[in-house]
């Protein structure tokens, strides 16, 4: 039985029965569908795969593979909703942050930052992830150019963590919250947004961390 063909601009009908239709080419060929902005998508068939579709990507591009069994028809179907998923995961991902593993790439992160956004470059001496700093995000002892980022913010999305390294960045160059602190961080483009998020009472009561007063040389909550 072959799978219907829906009207122009509906989605297709899932097919009741795979396997009947057109037989597709085994291997690697381009699908008619593409991805949501317009990239191709590649569809893998092989007679090893006996049941089962996967969606994966592969250099960058996406690659639904199939079984050998599975027709043209079929495809109209499952690769769109194949692809559909690969892609809704992908966006899922990207809205989670990437924490850096450990303390050399949360210096290779402090190191970029600086150099994108702050208005006076700075270098650190050194930038760690601590888990004894329960009462606030980060803190910075400009004489040795060392940062600490509470293990707290490892839960946080990444612009987030920017703004708090980007925030202890800062107290390198200026050890208070002057004007010209705050002109330092003025490039950053999720600064307020970043401000706010700290400053929420229910992800702050969760954690059970302070507010915004301290001084220069420490970064409280906000």
């Amino acid at each position: 039985m072959e799978a219907a063909i829906s009207p122009a601009g509906a989605p297709p009908t899932r097919p009741k029965t795979i396997g009947r239709g057109t037989p597709g080419p085994l291997g690697d060929s381009v699908s008619a569908h593409t991805l949501r902005n317009g990239g191709p998508v590649v569809v893998r068939r092989t007679a090893r795969r006996k049941t089962g579709l996967s969606a994966f990507w592969e250099d960058g591009q996406a690659v639904v593979a199939v079984p050998s069994r599975l027709s043209l028809e079929d495809e109209r179907y499952w690769v769109p909703l194949m692809v559909g998923r690969l892609e809704q995961g992908t966006r899922k991902a990207k809205g989670r942050r990437s924490v850096p593993a450990g303390d050399d790439a949360l210096m290779q992160r402090a190191l970029l930052l600086s150099r994108q956004y702050l208005g006076t470059p700075v270098i650190p001496e050194s930038v760690r992830w601590v888990t004894n700093q329960n009462s606030r995000w980060g803190s910075a002892t400009p004489a040795r150019k060392s940062i600490r980022i509470s293990h707290h913010v490892q839960g946080m999305p990444e612009w987030v963590l920017d703004y708090v390294l980007l925030h202890e960045l800062a107290h390198l160059i200026h050890a208070d919250h002057s004007a010209r602190f705050w002109a330092e961080l003025a490039g950053y483009p999720r600064l307020e947004a970043a401000k706010a998020f700290l400053e929420g009472a229910s992800f702050a009561s969760a954690r059970n961390i302070k507010g915004i007063e301290g001084d220069g040389d420490d970064f409280p909550a906000g």
